[in-house]
This record gives structure tokens, sequence and C-alpha cells, in this order.
């Protein structure tokens, strides 16, 4: 390849994807619209599970740094009913194949394994078109293009290189999350740090539930979960932290106050999360030097497997052009091959984790489900 690999968007996955491009020296250069690293928070936990994301960090040679990270008996769940009762209580006995880290910290990894200069901040895309040729030119909202012939967009749910390749579109997927943090939980808050543990909490009924997990040291990161539509949230006013948490908190009268105060205590303005997901099975007919990974490809209703997938796709593809140096399309062919299924996997997957979670059955029929492994 005369020019570097363009790749669109600094999230795990295509930071996955230029880490092994690197490993094998193939040059790359990644464009993110935020201005700098630190220019938002990254998230809470994620559990990095052992089929997919750390085969990734294995390809990419970061098992070591990666194991440096992982957060101790954050494993651990519990799944609890509204009034309290206690369902589930796993331990952490270290036998686990998805330890846990936090979102943030494994981002700043793959940064740091990068050689200066590769992630261009601050470039937002303002369009692409094609060239011809397999070639495209990307252009940028603060101006200035670049023209590539690999073009990777790894821009997650509302991807700027999707059109290149398919006319889907993310929908609302009919559910929200509210997300809050308890800060010196232990200390200020200790009977809901009692009920989250040491790792996970879920506390679901139909419709509705309260997700947390325990970050570093014990800041308590939860979502607040409703099926609502786009217009139930509108008329919340978020602008307003304390009526919004109010409003929300309401929908979740006679809980136990321990769960509710997830809520009602935050130290942070409690911040909407609408989730949204591509069609099940979405996919795309190979158009020559573009290609898609991570939710720019299978966005799908969260299960734990969004970020696995995109580090899993990043890497998979990172080793296909390795191999196939002289003949990147037959790279792109065969990635997108095993990776399509896979998202149609995962994201028929998510859907029956919802059901799980807030279904009719709720909680109880998850409890069974955890309490058969």
């Amino acid at each position: 390849m005369t020019r570097p690999v363009t790749i669109i968007g600094a999230g795990l996955g295509g930071l996955t994807l230029a880490r092994v491009l690197h490993v094998h020296g193939i040059p790359a250069v990644v464009h993110e619209a935020e201005p700098s690293p630190t220019a938002r928070t990254q998230g809470g936990l994620l559990d990095i599970r052992d089929h997919n994301g750390q085969v990734a960090l294995r390809e990419a040679g970061l098992t070591e740094e990666f194991r440096g990270l992982v957060l101790e008996g954050r494993q651990a769940m519990r799944i609890l009913d509204r009034d309290g009762t206690v369902l589930v209580d796993q331990p952490d006995d270290g036998t686990g194949g998805n330890p846990e880290v936090q979102r943030g910290e494994l981002r700043r990894m793959l940064l740091d394994s990068l050689p200066e200069g590769t992630v261009r901040w601050n470039h937002r895309v303002g369009g692409v078109r094609p060239l011809g040729g397999g070639e495209h030119e990307v252009a940028f909202t603060g101006g200035g293009t670049v023209v590539t012939s690999l073009l990777v967009g790894a821009d997650g749910a509302w991807s700027r290189v999707r059109p290149l390749l398919s006319d889907a579109t993310p929908v609302y997927a009919g559910m929200s999350y509210v997300e809050t943090y308890l800060t010196d939980a232990d200390t200020r808050h200790p009977a809901t740090a009692k009920a989250v543990g040491g790792g996970s909490l879920l506390a679901t009924a139909p419709g509705r539930g309260i997700l947390a997990h325990r970050e570093r040291g014990d800041t308590l990161h939860a979502y607040l979960a409703l099926a609502e539509s786009r217009d139930w949230f509108a008329a919340v006013d978020f602008t307003d932290p304390a009526v919004a948490a109010a409003r929300i908190a309401r929908e979740f009268d006679g809980w136990a106050p321990e769960l509710t105060a997830l809520i009602t205590e935050s130290a942070t303005a409690p911040v909407l999360r609408p989730i949204h997901s591509l069609p099940v099975g979405h996919s795309w007919d190979r158009v020559r030097g573009v290609t898609l990974i991570g939710d720019a490809a299978h966005l799908a209703i969260p299960n734990g497997e969004g970020a696995n997938l995109a580090m899993l796709d990043g890497a998979d593809l990172g080793r296909l052009i390795a191999a196939h140096a002289d003949d990147v399309e037959s790279a792109l062919d065969e990635y997108e091959r095993a990776a399509v299924p896979r998202g149609t996997e995962a994201a028929a997957d998510g859907e029956s984790t919802r059901e799980l979670l807030f279904g009719a059955g709720a909680p109880h029929a998850l409890a069974e489900v955890f309490g058969a492994h």
C-alpha cells in the first residue's frame, strides 16, 4: 500500500486496528472528531471476554498491559428484586473469563501503544465521496481533505462512512438509560454499596431496571433503564438535574431505598443515553477500498459484546491486511465474511438479553439463568 490506512474514529475498535497494523509495520492514521483524548469521560467498566476482546489484545501484543488494568473482584454479580431481596449473589472466585477494566484506562493503554501522531484529534468528518478505483476522499468540517485507498469506518452508531456501503440507519430501540454516579459510596451510602457488592448489580422488572457496578475505589456507576418512547424522555427536563432525577425516581416508586439512592443521591447530573440499533443481520455488498468495524457495522442493543466485538473486528482486519498486503481486497472480503455473521449473532443475543432483563419474567427469569450456571 502506498498510503497509510485511514481509520475514522478513535474508539476501542479503531485504536485496536491501528495497533495491530503498527505491530505488522503498516502505517495508519486515525481521524477523531473529539478535540483531545480527555474531551469526555469514556464510560464505566467493560468485561473483556476471553473469546473476543482478549483475543484481540493478544493480537495487538498488549496482554500484559491489559492484565495490569484488571480490577480484581469485579466479576462478582448480584441480582436483586425491587424490594431488595437478594436472588443471586455470585462472588468473584478468580476463575471467570471476563475480567473487568475501566473503558477509559483501556483506551489510554491503546493510545499509548501507538506512535506519536497516529491519532489526529479535532478531525470531524463532514463527508466522504468515492473517487473511483477504490479511492475515497474524506472532507473534514474544520477544513482539509485526505485521499485514501483504504478507508475504515470505526466511527460508531452515526458513522459517516457507512453510507458508502449501506442505506441502513440506527433506529430507537424503545428504551433509554439514564446514567448516574455515587462517589465515596462505602462511607456516604453504605446500604447502597452493600447492595451493589464488589462487582455488578442487576435489579430489574418488566420494562425497567437499575444496573450498577463498582468502579475503581468506592465509586458506584449506575444506569437506570426505562422502556419509554423518545417523546416521554423529551418531556423530562434534563437541564435541571434535580427535576430530572425526581422524575426518573418516580418510575421506581416502591423500590428499596438502597436501590433508588442510585438515582436520588447521584453526585453527577443524570445523563440520558438513548439506545439505538441497526437491523439484526445488517450487511452490505463489497465496495472496493472501504469497510466498517464495531458499531458502525453492527450497532446492537447492549449485551456486553459491543466493545469486545469492535476490538475483535479491528484485530482481525489488521491481521488480514498484513497477511494480504499485496491484495487488500481479499483481506476486506475475508474480514467481512467473518464479521457480519458474528455481528448478527451478537445483535440477536442483544434482543434475547433485553427480554431476559426487562421482559415479563424479570427478575426471576434472569435469576434462574444465573442460578443454572
